[in-house]
């Protein structure tokens, strides 16, 4: 697993100057250029007094779910090579993306939202506890979710293309820059089966103490995770061996 992580490193990040680092900037660079303009365009956020802050809490899980799932959907691809070797086992593809990615992401959390800190008058209280509960809500739905999506993707390439259509929606509707209780019904109800919903109400209440968010369900995220995990795993158990030889 870590010669596959090392191989990712070196053929992902190796190829262009700066490499890793470029990687982790990039997403950095591009999280601070919406906060700008967001800031710009609302004069207050719905909670708190900044709204870089706040919308820094709800993107960079959105972020972290977007690119690690998008990257473990092409695992059976990206090593179908190495796969041909015995020692090594579409669980070590999967996790190896899993792991470096995973670890970027919350590189690049701790970046943005130190800077945050440093640069802003936040007026925010931190809650280690319910940061570590988000990133590890949003870290196995994008396990769950890139697993499924590795097999959907690698048995049927179509669904790449209907994935990323699908999706499209998803920043709205996450709550990343509205607030779940602002949205009227029935459409509030529809969206609590969003597990994205939850895990960017966990991050926000993790910063802003007066904000409990009573519709979290970290049990209902990590169980849809847990099922949409097991489902990827038996169907790629099932069906590598053809996959690879397609």
């Amino acid at each position: 697993m870590a010669a596959l992580m090392l191989r990712e490193m070196n053929t992902t990040y190796g190829r262009s100057p700066g490499g890793y680092i470029w990687e982790i900037l990039q997403p950095v660079a591009g999280i601070a250029v919406l906060t700008a303009v967001f800031s710009a365009g609302f004069r207050s956020p719905p909670i708190g007094t900044s709204f870089a802050m706040f919308y820094a809490t709800g993107i960079l899980p959105f972020f972290f779910f977007i690119t690690v799932v998008g990257k473990l959907a092409q695992s059976l691809n990206f090593s179908k090579q190495l796969l041909a070797y015995p020692s090594i086992t579409y669980i070590d593809a999967l996790l190896g993306r899993f792991i470096l990615n995973a670890l970027t992401q919350l590189l690049v959390g701790y970046i943005v939202l130190a800077g945050l800190l440093a640069l802003f008058d936040t007026r925010t209280t931190l809650e280690l506890d319910r940061i570590a509960l988000a990133y590890a809500m949003v870290a196995a739905l994008s396990l769950g979710i890139g697993t499924m999506n590795c097999f959907l993707t690698s048995m049927f390439p179509v669904w790449q293309q209907v994935w990323s259509i699908a999706t499209r929606p998803l920043i709205i509707v996450s709550g990343v820059i509205f607030m779940y209780e602002n949205i009227p019904e029935p459409y509030r109800s529809y969206l609590w089966y969003n597990p994205l919903i939850h895990v960017t109400g966990e991050m926000r209440a993790a910063f802003y103490v007066s904000y409990d968010a009573p519709y979290v369900s970290p049990l209902y995220v990590f169980a849809l995770s847990l099922a949409l995990l097991m489902f990827g795993l038996l169907f790629l158990r099932r069906y590598h061996r053809h996959i690879l030889n397609y």
